[in-house]
């Protein structure tokens, strides 16, 4: 079968990893089903994976991508949940999770195969790569919303960096669930585009805001992590999933975050429980995932350069 699959690891040059190809085909095994993939998303966790984050050169070669909508085995339109038990059946309570391109192969190929747990139904109201953006960066974003920042109706929430896939799925969900959305971005035209989906109000990065927020939602890392602080109101949250600009920012501030009683918690992905009602969510109030670009599997290297690049607002999709 036709797949996009890390080749060999290139810290410097992610992308010279990259090979594009057949594969074998998935075995059948006890518990599993084989999904036809019929549209998968890229994701920062798959060029991190060429740089060697997550997987060794003796898991290689290792087909790339976490994130899928296809058939399964007794032709129910499926999408994958991606995060899978050191077992292979479902995630144990004193189990240590593990991802697609981890452990096991992923989602860029014709098929692939997951635990049977692993699969939920695809709602009729969304298209399959639609559903393709949802169990990573959209299920990252709802946990950090929903379930870490516990923010309610009426809250406000600053979400750094739109146009990344987490901080665009956070700017919909948060302004469906009827929170106050403030965004920032470097760019104009990202800015603007905030505020088509549904931002308050969009400020260029570090920009002092009107209001100290409720919470915040960080996925920039080390070059907003002081003016992410410094916005919160005392008691406030930040709930941080990625650091794409780096992990050691210039100013902690430390001081604020004990003076003010701040709270910061990391977060990552969610729950199989937490995709079903992200899914429930998005069918029953008309939300749909913002895609910059749908691409077939054979032009993966392109995509992969588009994200490596950051000219991107919301998901790229892959197409088989």
């Amino acid at each position: 079968m036709f797949a996009a699959y890390a080749a060999r690891i290139d810290r410097d040059q992610p992308l010279n990893g990259l090979e594009l190809g057949e594969r074998p085909a998935p075995d059948v095994r006890p518990g599993w089903t084989t999904v036809n993939v019929k549209a998968a998303s890229l994701n920062h966790h798959d060029l991190w994976s060429l740089r060697g984050v997550g997987i060794s050169e003796e898991t290689l070669p290792m087909i790339l991508g976490c994130d899928a909508a296809g058939v399964d085995a007794d032709g129910n339109d499926v999408v994958v949940h991606s995060v899978i038990g050191q077992t292979g059946h479902g995630v144990g309570p004193r189990e240590k999770p593990s991802i697609l391109t981890e452990r096991y192969q992923g989602t860029f190929a014709e098929q692939v195969t997951v635990p049977a747990w692993n699969v939920l139904p695809k709602p009729k109201e969304l298209s399959f790569e639609e559903a393709a953006c949802l169990p990573t960066a959209w299920l990252t974003a709802y946990r950090m919303l929903f379930t870490n920042a516990g923010v309610r109706p009426g809250d406000s929430v600053l979400v750094q960096g739109a146009g990344g896939g987490v901080a665009t799925a956070a700017i919909v969900l948060g302004a469906a669930a009827g929170l106050r959305i403030f965004a920032t971005s470097r760019d104009e035209a990202k800015r603007k585009r905030a505020l088509e989906l549904g931002a308050e109000a969009a400020f260029a990065t570090g920009e002092r805001l009107p209001v100290r927020v409720d919470a915040v939602i960080e996925t920039v890392g080390a070059a907003t992590w002081s003016h992410s602080v410094k916005s919160l109101r005392p008691g406030g949250t930040l709930v941080i999933s990625g650091a794409t600009s780096g992990y050691h920012p210039e100013r902690t501030e430390l001081n604020r975050i004990f003076f003010l009683e701040l709270k910061v918690v990391g977060s990552t992905m969610g729950s199989k429980e937490e995709l079903a009602s992200l899914l429930s969510f998005c069918a029953a109030k008309g939300i749909r995932p913002v895609i910059d670009s749908t691409l077939p599997l054979d032009r993966a290297r392109e995509a992969f350069t588009r994200m490596a690049e950051g000219d991107l607002f919301g998901k790229i999709v892959l197409t088989v």
